[in-house]
């Protein structure tokens, strides 16, 4: 075998493994794209679902005497906002993944907020129906902060894959790029005081 089909040999093989990691690395990175997709339809279920129960508290609250009306108002508006802040699966960079976390955050603190004053109208924390829809909110709330960190480690997983070599190339090839992460909300170093039974 003379040098020439030895280098075209050479050039072959390393063309065949070139290849074979850009498949495989390709396949990984639209599998684990795919899963922070999939986490991410998730997070956006458990807040939906919290948006949708927020209607049928604001409704139980309204029937209470002289419930100030400014603190309504406030959960009403942060309800829109965040129900209007949606982003495209396709796009979860950091910056988008920022604007949905602090409409979502306005939204909590909304509803903080409102439990808060419910403590002054002690008829309406009797009320079956009010309590009842503390305690799913309570229970959609810890789903949030689990659907939040199944998305982050899937985001992590991917952000890993596609910073590391040989993946960075194809990577940038296939232009798959490092997605955005949930971040801690300001001073939720303490879970919120959100005590349903407070007498």
């Amino acid at each position: 075998m003379n040098s020439k089909n030895l280098g075209l040999i050479i050039v072959i093989g390393l063309i065949l493994l070139l290849g074979g990691c850009g498949c495989s690395g390709y396949n990984g990175m639209v599998t684990q794209d795919q899963n922070v997709k999939s986490k991410w339809g998730n997070v956006q279920s458990e807040y939906q679902r919290r948006s949708d129960l927020i209607p049928n508290l604001v409704n139980t609250v309204k029937g209470a005497a002289d419930f100030e009306k400014s603190t309504l108002e406030a959960v009403i508006n942060a309800r829109a906002k965040a129900t209007a802040t949606t982003i495209d699966p396709t796009n979860l960079t950091p910056e988008n993944i920022q604007k949905f976390q602090e409409a979502q955050g306005q939204l909590s603190s909304a509803l903080s907020r409102l439990l808060v004053t419910i403590e002054k109208y002690p008829d309406l924390k009797a009320n079956q129906n009010f309590r009842d829809l503390q305690v799913q909110l309570e229970g959609t709330e810890n789903r949030i902060k689990v659907a939040r960190n199944d998305f982050n480690t899937a985001v992590q997983s991917f952000n890993t894959t596609v910073k590391t070599f040989p993946n960075i190339i194809f990577a940038s090839m296939f232009g798959f790029k490092e997605k955005g992460y949930f971040a801690a909300d300001q001073g939720a170093d303490k879970a919120p005081a959100v005590d349903f039974n407070a007498k």
